[in-house]
């Protein structure tokens, strides 16, 4: 039996691992060096050209996080990844490889709201330019919007934090269409209960500090190539993926292939941008990911649960969690995500922002905080923090009502959860 025929649960501990040499450790070291000896003077040289398969700095190439980011890229199926400080970075690090000045994204009108205050803040100063098309539209929609300028089409599987589910499906059509490369965010719903790149998607994202490291301790972003995107048949428009390297070495695409991304990314942008992800943290991350199918499926089972108990609350005026009876969207969600739609309920309290104040500062077990994917169960008033800078129009827009709650589903005891969330409702019982 071959290490490609086994399944998620072993390669989520095995996928990318290696044995130290010089001791024989079974767990990946941590790799805790800045940069690496060089054998002689040919070698550095040959290293630094790119014509050698071994490393020469850290900054964008460290033992530790390349067992991570291939364990990561292995469940996603991928062919190779790269991991850098945080999510954010990721996402930013991700569209630079692919866009320059004067540059256009297209994405969904569903975007975690740090994601969209990058898009109108640093990235659109850098001279990128976005548009937004509705979850919701068409796939004739979608290719309408794409322009001669479309460098990447963007979006989340699971939008964060009212959990609309992107048609992935759909949007790979699009990107097959009109020759522009798919790009998701994978988040919430990690390589266990969806791989974007089984429906077109050619690169994935992730904020590791979430549910692949599962336990709140580090801050973390994995960038994922899926290998499956034609580079040469899109030359013009990623021309940096084309143009001859400096002295006289071959293009990314002549000499990497279908990994031509990926090396782009590690070699020129993490490289002079230097998101440096600190091998500790991807120590911490792979302990996160051995355990990853085992917490999804009781993050999941969980997070109905809780669904189900708040949706007949008095106090409630809507549970937001994918798939229920009531959503809109539950044929795309039944076909997507048929192992569940990942752990994030919000709801729409009653009483408005006032409710959300009482019903936030009543509780006992779960954590008031800014954070999800952690094997806590943890909540924020989305309305006065994430999307405190908007303004009320343009709060209602997006669906963030005065009481909006969102709340992180961990793995405590169900009933325990049940009970902290229901005791807090009380004190705001119409």
């Amino acid at each position: 039996m071959s290490a490609t025929d086994w399944g998620f649960a072993t390669r989520q501990i095995h996928a990318g691992a290696i044995v130290d040499a010089e001791a024989g450790a079974r767990i990946t070291p941590i790799y805790q060096s800045a940069g690496y000896v060089f054998d002689s003077f040919d070698d550095g040289a040959e290293r630094f050209a790119g014509r050698s398969a071994r490393r020469a700095y850290s900054r964008n190439d460290n033992p530790t996080n390349v067992v991570a980011a291939r364990r990561i890229a292995d469940l996603e199926g991928g062919v190779d990844g790269v991991l850098v400080a945080s999510g954010q970075a990721a996402i930013a690090a991700a569209l630079s490889a692919l866009a320059q000045s004067g540059d256009h994204i297209l994405t969904s009108d569903r975007l975690y709201e740090g994601t969209r205050e990058m898009v109108r803040g640093a990235l659109r100063r850098q001279g990128l330019r976005f548009s937004a098309v509705s979850i919701d539209a068409d796939e004739q929609a979608w290719v309408d919007a794409v322009l001669p300028e479309t460098r990447a089409i963007y979006a989340e599987s699971i939008a964060n934090p009212l959990g609309e589910i992107a048609d992935l499906a759909m949007l790979g059509r699009v990107s097959e269409r009109t020759g522009v490369p798919l790009v998701i965010d994978n988040t919430v719903a990690t390589p266990y209960l969806c791989r974007p790149f089984e429906h077109g998607a050619a690169v994935v994202i992730h904020s590791t500090s979430k549910w692949l490291s599962g336990h709140g301790s580090v801050i973390g972003g994995a960038i994922i190539d899926g290998g499956t995107f034609d580079w040469a048949a899109a030359a013009d428009r990623f021309p940096q993926l084309h143009e001859p390297r400096p002295h006289g070495a071959e293009s990314f695409a002549e000499r990497f292939g279908d990994a031509a991304y990926t090396a782009y990314l590690r070699s020129v942008t993490v490289l002079e941008h230097g998101p440096s992800f600190p091998p500790t943290s991807a120590f911490l991350l792979l302990h996160g990911i051995e355990t990853l199918s085992l917490r999804m499926e009781r993050h999941v089972e969980n997070a109905r649960a809780v669904a189900d108990a708040l949706a007949t609350h008095p106090a409630v005026a809507h549970v937001h969690y994918p798939g229920r009876p009531d959503d809109p969207r539950r044929a795309v969600v039944e076909r997507m995500l048929p192992d569940g739609a990942g752990s994030i309920v919000s709801v729409d309290l009653v009483g408005g922002r006032d409710a959300a104040r009482a019903f936030l500062d009543g509780l006992r077990l779960v954590s008031q905080m800014t954070h999800i994917g952690d094997v806590r169960t943890l909540a924020i008033h989305t309305g006065s923090t994430i999307h405190g800078k908007l303004d009320d129009a343009e709060r209602r827009a997006l669906g963030i009502t005065p009481g909006l709650v969102r709340i992180s589903i961990g793995l405590e005891r169900v009933d325990d959860i049940v009970a902290d969330l229901l005791q807090a409702l009380e004190g705001i019982r119409p």
